[in-house]
């Protein structure tokens, strides 16, 4: 590659050989140390590329070989410049684009994110922003590995980090750890907690891990019973409470309870129709400079506005300042619709479905539902009970007791 670019800038041509004795002619020039290639036998004759420098020696030895040399092809860029010394202002474009490119590879113009999930594009771009990384930044002042450092220290959840330039792009790799959880801010002495019933229901399965349990597998409750104390007595040896300890209830209790669900929906609708009536804006991004052409001021009563850009680039990583695009608006109005039947209990059976898949996902168990679509004169409604095993714990504050110490009556004696 770098061999062909530079007998491209000091430019060769094609000759074809021809007459009494080629052979002899390919030799003599072997023994002056002529580089040829690309030879080739064409009609009784040999066609072969040659430098300029090296074709100007040729003369002799074509004579002394009573051969026949003649230029088929002309390439590299001295032939170039020939041909168009006359265009100065095409070959002044080519020097200011050459410079202009010198100059954009100094710059990142790009900052591209990889194996981000739960952190967004933008709310990284906007924590490089405090650190002095933007677009726009020299590359000599890009230090990836403090960049590396300052991602790893602000989110504890991203537990590998890869920073590289490409190009005139900035690149940084990350990957967060997908088992990270929310750390909770432990008191040296917890809060004492209840476990109350979140429903009516009939206790169908029971695991007391702290605290004093009040029911039983199989006892029915109602909504705000208390199903684990979170308050444990103290008894002396004639069975009298002295004191009380606390502590945070944890049980797992669950019962069969019902659920109530209503969805509705229209019967009519209104789709969009597009009457083809559009207008344009083309657009020239260069950073925070914007130049458009045209206008999409329109007078349409319902209309959409879709844009399309794209940043340029030369080759895969030189991303320059520049991006380019279209504003397109278009017209559309409304029409009235109506669903059919099948369409409604469609709809309203996906939707119910979706709530029991939801349900599940929670570890909600659907023993059986009485959910019915009834159709009404402006909408449709689905509604019913869901008969489900649950969890029906929710926490609530331990009530804080005190016990009434008795003192001893030590009355003192009279004088008679």
């Amino acid at each position: 590659m770098i061999r062909s670019f530079i007998r491209w800038l000091r430019g060769y041509v094609k000759i074809r050989i021809e007459g009494y004795s080629p052979e002899r002619f390919l030799n003599m020039c072997r023994f002056h140390q002529i580089f040829l290639w690309g030879l080739s036998p064409v009609d009784g004759a040999y066609e072969v590329y040659l430098t300029v420098h090296d074709f100007r020696q040729l003369k002799p030895l074509a004579r002394k070989a009573r051969t026949r040399v003649t230029v088929k092809e002309r390439r590299g860029f001295p032939f170039f410049a020939a041909r168009y010394r006359k265009r100065k202002l095409f070959f002044t474009g080519l020097v200011l684009c050459a410079v202009l490119l010198k100059v954009y590879s100094l710059f990142i113009w790009d900052i591209h994110f990889e194996g981000n999930e739960k952190w967004t594009d933008e709310t990284l771009v906007e924590f490089l922003e405090t650190e002095g990384v933007t677009p726009f930044m020299l590359k000599s002042r890009v230090d990836c590995p403090g960049i590396v450092k300052a991602i790893r220290k602000g989110y504890n959840d991203i537990v590998w980090v890869s920073a590289s330039i490409d190009g005139s792009r900035l690149k940084i790799q990350v990957k967060e750890n997908e088992d990270t959880f929310q750390e909770e801010e432990i008191s040296e002495e917890e809060k004492p907690t209840d476990l109350v019933a979140a429903a009516d229901g009939v206790i169908t399965d029971m695991v007391t891990r702290s605290g004093v349990p009040q029911v039983h597998v199989g006892d029915t409750v109602k909504k705000g019973d208390i199903l684990v104390l979170g308050r444990m007595e103290v008894l002396n040896d004639s069975k009298e409470v002295t004191a009380y300890q606390y502590q945070k209830s944890d049980a797992d209790i669950f019962a069969d309870t019902q659920m109530e669900y209503s969805d509705s929906m229209p019967l009519t609708y209104r789709e969009k129709v597009y009457d083809g009536k559009k207008k344009y804006q083309g657009f020239l991004r260069l950073a925070d400079w914007t130049i458009s052409v045209g206008s999409i001021k329109n007078k349409y009563k319902n209309s959409e506005v879709f844009t399309e850009e794209m940043q340029l680039k030369a080759g895969e990583n030189f991303y320059l300042p520049v991006s380019c695009g279209v504003k397109t608006v278009k017209s559309y109005s409304f029409t009235e619709k109506e669903y059919s039947q099948d369409e409604i209990r469609q709809r309203l059976s996906q939707n119910f479905k979706r709530f029991c898949e939801d349900l599940e996902e929670k570890g909600v168990q659907i023993l059986e539902n009485d959910v019915k679509i009834q159709l009404y004169e402006n909408s449709a409604v689905a509604s019913g009970t869901l008969y489900v095993n649950r969890r029906i714990t929710a926490e609530a504050d331990t009530e804080i007791l005190t016990i009434e110490r008795k003192e001893t009556d030590e009355s003192v004696g009279t004088d008679h």
